[in-house]
């Protein structure tokens, strides 16, 4: 592939995310985070939202230089295809240095189509974003967390890269100067091979574990349905989200949107109780922005016991019956 001139690529892109007329938390933090480390590039966020939808407002407190807006009411239904293409339309408009997407079912999906599209590089689940120059240090764990992998692409723009929620903390700023444009001349492209019959609004259940203030997590100690059931009592009595580790995605109960670690998600919570968790590296990557964390297990040598705040050895079974009778 032919080297492009790095500096006719000056902007960072975010794609905003929505749900139910809500700007997820994922693009502020992005938001913030692009301003953070942008020098002398412009912070624009790309919103494709139906005529009636007026979601710039949400965007504006977090001071992006600019906002790219596709406003058509056949945004309402529109497959994920749909969004890359209209991506790719703008980025060969305005060529910019960086997109940047949230981690989330939605961004993977989006960001992956349009890569393909571009032939150009994508990294996945970044932990941290940092700029030399023009050029995009995209950092993400690997090899089970042991080591911090830097991955650039130095040849091909624009450069692309997903990040897990909640590993940026999102702030309001005031930026009087943000430019809103409206883009009306896009080719909607019909996609045969996909027909939306009817639309249920859903929130994403991995949304609502990386945005909840309290958070119950159940490790291989909890997996039988009965204690299930009672931490299930005991979440909602303390208006709590379940997560999971990776082991009890594979109950009928969970799924991978319910993984809290390496391969699922990052929280930030007021307070997460573990239940039953070991600790290993690969779900302790994912709390490590909770503010206070409550660990019950029986083993006293556990690894969660290491970035605990407060500590409980003995059977986590037990420990969630005394407190369920406590908070009767």
């Amino acid at each position: 592939m032919k080297k492009v001139d790095c500096m006719t690529h000056k902007n960072i892109w975010i794609v905003a995310e929505h749900h139910q007329d809500i700007i997820q938390p994922v693009t502020k933090q992005l938001i913030t985070k692009a301003n953070q480390i942008k020098d002398d590039k412009k912070v624009t966020v790309i919103l494709f939202q139906t005529k009636e939808q007026k979601l710039e407002q949400q965007l504006l407190n977090y001071g992006p230089d600019e906002i790219i807006t596709v406003c058509d009411d056949r945004l309402k239904e529109a497959p994920d295809s749909l969004i890359a293409d209209l991506l790719s339309q703008l980025n060969h408009k305005f060529q910019p240095n960086s997109i940047l997407f949230g981690a989330t079912v939605i961004g993977r999906s989006i960001s992956a189509r349009l890569q393909a599209k571009l032939l150009t590089g994508l990294t996945a689940d970044c932990l941290d974003l940092k700029f030399e120059e023009n050029l995009l240090i995209q950092i993400k764990p690997s090899y089970g967390d042991n080591i911090m992998c830097e991955i650039v692409c130095p040849n091909n723009y624009p450069q692309m890269a997903t990040v897990r929620p909640n590993v940026f903390m999102a702030t309001e700023i005031q930026n009087k100067e943000t430019k809103v444009v409206i883009m009306n001349d896009m080719n909607f492209k019909e996609d045969k091979r996909i027909t939306v019959y009817e639309e249920i609004p859903l929130l994403s259940k991995s949304d609502s574990i990386a945005n909840a203030d309290r958070v119950i997590a159940l490790g291989r100690g909890m997996s039988g349905e009965e204690h299930i059931n009672k931490a299930s009592r005991l979440a909602t009595k303390l208006g709590a989200k379940i997560g999971v580790t990776r082991p009890l995605t594979d109950l009928p109960s969970f799924s991978v949107d319910d993984q809290i670690g390496q391969s699922g998600s990052s929280i930030a919570p007021k307070l997460l109780i573990t239940l039953g968790v070991h600790g290993a590296v690969q779900f302790t990557t994912g709390i490590t922005k909770s503010k206070y964390i409550v660990a019950i297990n029986n083993n006293p040598k556990a690894p969660i016991f290491d970035i605990a705040d407060y500590g409980f050895v003995g059977d986590a079974k037990s420990f969630v019956e005394a407190l369920l009778k406590l908070i009767q």
